[in-house]
């Protein structure tokens, strides 16, 4: 009997010390999570501030205010209209721009998204008439990014430039066969005849298909209004124009799709003649990156030593 008392005084000693040990190892690795937190949270402020700073300090002179349309034109990316927009505000609201420069190298995008940018270009033109707005193609200012181009006064293309592109995709798939192949049974509910448009998994709908091509020639009716706006009677109107094609720089001038040849240099030098370049783009600061992957890193820590606490044996 005696034992068996000294056996449960044991066990218990043994799981009361297990238990203070368990808790002093989260606690320390709370007190860590914390610590960097704080440490993250000063490099924020810090970083902020010298960003800030260096903004405040930018505009000093005469300049030519550049605003940098590159990538995908989407929502939440580099060339959303949020940032773009809020970028050619600040642009011709300084009161040291001569003439600001929207530098395009974009395949695309969202045809929503262009054309918010297109109607503030449109619209900060007539509020600032005397600050002209010029477009330079570098690489690639196709589809959504020609959409953008064409609400400045001038175009401006390298000769080997690839231009146009004035057309509207939808893009799928379809997996039926290999579905078949696999013994794969597609179940689908839905409320609503239309609700499964276009599914991948499900052979193709006629009716749907039209409907979708009927959209499809809405946005591109709608672009060539757009570029017919924009372009005026500069443009060489012929039956590919409005294809889908693209052309080099070389021949869209020739085409009418741009002005001249040109870069952000030459422009900002010889045309607005301010050869002093500011950028305005709106872009992810050093805090903002800094903020975002600490946060990601911080919450995958926080859930791993959680995860780990509680798959302890207690």
């Amino acid at each position: 009997m005696a034992d068996t008392d000294e056996q449960w005084e044991r066990k218990a000693i043994e799981r009361l010390a297990g238990a203070a040990l368990q808790e002093q190892r989260r606690a320390r690795r709370w007190g860590i999570f914390f610590k960097l937190l704080t440490f993250a949270y000063i490099t924020v402020i810090l970083l902020m501030a010298v960003d800030w700073k260096s903004r405040g300090e930018a505009t000093d002179g005469k300049h030519t205010a550049l605003v940098e349309v590159s990538g995908v034109i989407a929502p939440g990316a580099d060339a959303s209209a949020e940032r773009i927009v809020a970028a050619l505000q600040a642009a011709f609201k300084d009161g040291n721009t001569q003439g600001v420069v929207v530098r395009i190298n974009s395949p695309g995008g969202s045809p929503v998204q262009a054309n918010a940018i297109y109607d503030e270009m449109r619209r900060l033109r007539q509020k600032y008439p005397k600050i002209p707005l010029y477009a330079v193609v570098e690489d690639l200012c196709a589809s959504g990014g020609y959409y953008v181009a064409v609400g400045a006064d001038k175009i401006y293309v390298s000769k080997s430039s690839i231009v146009g592109s004035i057309g509207v995709r939808m893009d799928g798939f379809g997996l039926t066969g290999l579905m078949e192949k696999l013994g794969v049974e597609r179940r689908l509910l839905t409320a609503g005849e239309n609700k499964g448009f276009l599914d991948p998994f499900l052979p193709v709908n006629e009716a749907q298909q039209r409907h979708a091509q009927a959209l499809l020639e809405d946005v591109h009716r709608q672009f060539i209004g757009v570029v017919r706006e924009g372009r005026g009677k500069r443009l060489k109107e012929s039956p590919e124009i409005f294809s889908g094609l693209v052309w080099t720089g070389e021949r869209g001038v020739e085409l009418g799709l741009a002005d001249a040849f040109g870069s952000l240099d030459y422009v900002a030098r010889e045309v607005v003649k301010a050869e002093n370049v500011v950028d305005f783009t709106e872009k992810e600061n050093l805090a903002e990156r800094f903020a975002r992957r600490f946060g990601a890193g911080a919450a995958s820590a926080l859930l791993e030593s959680t995860l780990r606490a509680s798959l302890q044996p207690r």
